[in-house]
């Protein structure tokens, strides 16, 4: 019948997204960095969860006693010119970090995606502007560009989080339009497209799954230069306000403590580097499984 024989294109397009997600997670074990990647983004995000349980001390407490210890074995990584435990000050940090991370990913992987997948299958004028439109964006650079919007709209993490993502939506929107030009010239498109599916169908169903999985590898690659853009912000007092533990708004405050107490600005710097490191080896891994010029012989 002709309504089973239109759900039948929809309903392989949306098992081959998913498939091919699961086909990730699989061979995402079979590669040892990336898999290395995988365990230190899960400590990390463990780490935050758990930050009011597994914390050795409040993270805002302070011990004038104990103004900037070096690292020991009552504080792992030193405590800062407050005689705050920078370690509990790392994991509390973490939270804010990651929740930093996620809620922008939340916010343009949706937005870049529908702009993606409306410009590379209507095509025409309809590509033309919105295409341009992500061009000027594009045209300025992401941090310059954040530290306007947040400038303009007061410091705050709410506020970063929204200036990061007004900068950040462009290049998913550029990899959803290519990847719908491809998919909407494929067969079982056709075929929807002659048993007289809609637009909206074809582009909802049929399109936009298909190119879920490339959007989600070009995120995980972004949250590297995410966390880098929001300690950016923390550092210059445009992101999460003290005594929040942001990590960028720690190695501001360390930085005048640098040459005789290095681990006030050097902990948090190691923070920044190891989460960011996990998310760039995640994202390379994810490619090289998706790409299929990859050789894995």
């Amino acid at each position: 019948m002709p309504v089973e024989t239109v759900r039948a294109p929809r309903s392989a397009a949306a098992f081959r997204a998913i498939g091919t997600l699961f086909r990730i997670g699989r061979e995402m074990t079979r590669e040892p960095l990336g898999f290395a990647g995988c365990i230190v983004l899960a400590i990390i995000i463990i780490v935050a969860a758990l930050a009011s349980v597994i914390a050795p001390y409040p993270p805002n407490v302070q011990s004038l006693g104990e103004v900037l210890q070096p690292p020991s074995w009552a504080h792992w990584a030193g405590t800062d010119e407050f005689g705050r435990d920078i370690l509990s000050r790392l994991m509390f940090g973490a939270q804010i970090t990651i929740r930093t991370v996620f809620s922008v990913c939340i916010i343009i992987g949706p937005i870049g995606l529908a702009i993606g997948v409306i410009a590379g299958f209507f095509g025409g004028r309809i590509d033309a502007v919105l295409m341009r439109a992500t061009d000027i964006v594009l045209s300025f650079p992401a941090l310059v560009l954040a530290l306007g919007f947040a400038a303009a709209m007061g410091a705050g993490l709410n506020t970063a989080v929204i200036a990061i993502s007004l900068t950040s939506w462009p290049p998913i929107a550029r990899l959803a339009r290519a990847e719908a030009l491809v998919v909407r010239r494929t067969d079982y498109v056709a075929a929807a497209r002659l048993y007289g599916a809609s637009r909206m169908r074809l582009l909802f169903l049929y399109i936009a799954p298909m190119c879920i999985p490339s959007v989600i590898v070009r995120l995980t690659l972004n949250m590297a230069t995410i966390t880098l853009t929001a300690a950016s912000l923390g550092f210059l007092g445009l992101g999460a306000q003290p005594p929040a533990p942001e990590w960028g708004a720690m190695i501001a405050s360390g930085r005048k403590f640098m040459l005789d107490y290095w681990w006030v600005a050097v902990m948090p710097g190691i923070a920044i580097l190891l989460t960011s490191l996990a998310f760039n080896i995640i994202g390379d891994a994810m490619r090289d499984i998706l790409d299929p010029r990859y050789d894995r012989s």
